[in-house]
């Protein structure tokens, strides 16, 4: 019995669609991109803690017979040291993630913001250990900030790599949206703590503990975000991360010092403008308008839920016209539409109504640049060297700006104190603007190819 010739498979005419790199599976793009998103929610509930949660506990960490203008400076100090620590972060954190990897770099800096938030939790008061209290937070947020700084660095350009070209921009606001968010979440935590707990002087139930919950759930935070990483998030495939150099940093100012450049006059008026939305807004609220604490936390809720919203627009929008456009058009916006509500909110009288109608406008047109700015800081810079040139970038012009407080007290000097943030308002639109215009258009860079990334644009 002789033994049947075999079958031929039937073939499909159908060709086989191409595997690049940058056509990854879905799952994976899914993972990166809520990885991100997490990642990137959890460092600005992180970040936000000491301008809301601990702005009614200050008196916990000083003395009783500090000045005002004291205490507001101690205040700012506490969120400038972690500002400060970011840009170092960004250097330490950037050089591991373009050598040794992105994933397993996030994973270090997770758990260092992680126990570091955690111990500040555990902090002894002034009462306990003198002046001591408020040296070592200032110093503990420092560190934090360097892990903070970290984190950002190596997550969102994870992110970016895995996404594919023509849905960056809305992936990007997806993951920066999160960040107005946490501010809404940890603005809904204080006043939920604010009604239960009193706060009235330093011996009260909020200033002695509560204001410790928040940090708790920011370790926690910490703890969820390293689990996922480690159990679901890969590692972007080598082509998109490019040739790996032995000091990534020092190519980046060798080689891209114009694009640095740039980048920094964008990003300096984009911190510029998220410091007087988010940290002296409140304090803003309180001293001239005379609001109550309940009432400057639903206001800010309020800001910060109105900035959520705009984020996805504002990525689709820079998806349509290009960044470059959306930066240019944004800077003004803020300099005409966002200095001018924050000015009105100060000069208002018209009661909660109108305060909470400018709160809509200032949170729409103040920090509308992150929609999507991880997008275009990451199509900014080479496969190589990209996640320092993402964290750099991204941290470097936070310093200037971190020290908003020193500019009001000049610019009380020439002006009524709650207009001067206005100034700054208009001064941070202009260099949007002008870092907008000064770059190129990247929506439609191939980011595993460096020969297509454009040099700084001068006409």
């Amino acid at each position: 019995m002789s033994t049947p010739p075999p079958v031929a498979e039937p073939q499909s005419d159908a060709p086989a669609p191409p595997a690049t790199p940058h056509d990854p599976d879905l799952v994976k793009v899914r993972a990166a991109v809520r990885g991100g998103a997490l990642a990137y929610f959890v460092d600005q509930f992180d970040i936000y803690l000491p301008i809301v949660v601990l702005a009614p506990a200050m008196s916990y960490f000083q003395a009783a017979n500090l000045s005002a203008s004291t205490t507001a400076l101690l205040a700012s100090l506490v969120f400038a040291s972690t500002l400060v620590g970011r840009p170092l972060g960004a250097i330490i954190f950037g050089h591991f993630a373009d050598t040794v990897g992105r994933k397993r770099t996030t994973l270090v800096a997770v758990s260092g913001f992680g126990v570091v938030t955690l111990a500040i939790a555990c902090m002894p008061g002034h009462e306990t250990i003198g002046l001591w209290s408020v040296g070592l937070l200032i110093a503990l947020r420092f560190i934090d900030g360097i892990f903070l700084g970290g984190e950002y660095t190596t997550a969102v350009p994870l992110a970016m790599e895995w996404s594919p070209k023509h849905k960056r921009g809305l992936y990007a606001s997806l993951i920066t949206s999160t960040s107005p968010l946490a501010y809404v979440m940890i603005a809904a935590i204080t006043l939920v703590l604010l009604e239960v707990l009193p706060a009235a002087d330093v011996h009260s139930a909020y200033v002695q503990w509560g204001w410790r919950i928040p940090f708790v759930i920011g370790a926690l935070l910490a703890a969820v975000l390293f689990r996922y990483y480690q159990k679901q998030v890969h590692e972007p495939p080598a082509a998109v991360t490019g040739e790996r150099h032995k000091v990534p940093f020092v190519r980046l100012v060798a080689k891209y010092p114009r694009a640095l450049g740039q980048v920094f006059v964008l990003m300096t008026g984009t911190w510029l403008a998220t410091n007087m939305e988010a940290a002296v807004t409140p304090a803003q609220l309180k001293a001239h308008l005379e609001l109550s604490s309940k009432q400057v936390t639903l206001t800010m809720l309020v800001i910060n839920g109105a900035a959520a919203l705009s984020y996805p627009l504002f990525g689709l929008l820079s998806q349509r016209i290009g960044r470059r456009r959306f930066y240019i058009g944004y800077g003004l916006c803020v300099l005409v539409i966002g200095a001018g509500s924050y000015s009105l909110l100060m000069s208002s009288d018209g009661g909660m109504g109108a305060v909470l109608g400018w709160a809509v406008l200032i949170g729409v047109f103040t920090v509308g640049t992150f929609g999507p700015i991880a997008a275009y800081l990451t199509e900014r810079f080479p496969a190589s060297i990209r996640s320092t040139g993402y964290g750099v970038g991204y941290s470097l012009a936070l310093i200037a700006p971190a020290f908003y407080q020193f500019y009001l007290q000049r610019l009380d000097n020439v002006m009524p104190a709650h207009l001067a943030p206005g100034v700054l308002l208009v001064l941070a639109g202009a260099l949007i603007s002008l870092g907008g215009f000064l770059g190129p258009e990247t929506k439609d860079i191939d980011m595993s190819d460096e020969s297509t990334i454009p040099p700084l644009r001068i006409s």
